[in-house]
């Protein structure tokens, strides 16, 4: 049997399953996600998206491990420049960060806010730490990768090797939200 996660937002309007194990579980300190995170806890009725010492946390899934179930329709991305390669969704209708997606990826990464106290997949890295103005403050109970490790990218990589290089797209994203 496969197994399956039902995910959904604050307000219980969006729900997408995820099967099988993630690619990784994980906490970055870029200073993209830092800010993005900052803006995006901002918005109305917004859960706080930042943890200790200003970490998002994600759990990343093969795009063809994901499934949107209901809700498509109050999702809208949010970039932090126009031009930016990265795009963030978020549940409209409670302004839940959903997924973290990069152009071309074959990955989400799904924010760690979608899971239910005591079912989020333990923390395995934590990235980009050389952004932190003072990584020291960081606890050594799993790897604190300056930048994305190899066997980070080892993983991302036999991930994409299992789909066939497959990067799916996610479509039906109507709409920008203001942060």
């Amino acid at each position: 049997m496969t197994q399956t996660t039902r995910l959904h937002c604050a307000c219980g309007q969006v729900h997408l399953d995820v099967v099988r194990a993630p690619i990784i579980s994980a906490e970055c300190y870029c200073n993209s996600c830092r800010a993005a995170g900052a803006r995006l806890q901002s918005l109305s009725a917004a859960a706080p998206i930042l943890g200790e010492n200003g970490a998002t946390r994600f759990v990343l899934y093969r795009k063809d491990r994901v499934r949107l179930v209901t809700g498509a329709d109050r999702l809208r991305e949010f970039r932090l420049t126009p031009g930016s390669k990265t795009r963030r969704v978020v549940a409209a209708c409670c302004n839940t960060p959903v997924f973290l997606e990069f152009h071309n990826g074959h990955w989400l990464s799904l924010y760690g806010c979608l899971w239910q106290n005591g079912t989020l997949p333990p923390l395995e890295v934590r990235t980009m730490t050389s952004d932190l103005p003072d990584a020291s403050v960081l606890p050594d109970d799993v790897p604190n990768s300056r930048r994305q490790s190899i066997a980070f990218f080892a993983r991302l990589l036999g991930a994409w090797i299992a789909m066939g290089f497959r990067s799916p797209t996610i479509a039906g994203i109507n709409g920008e939200i203001q942060a």
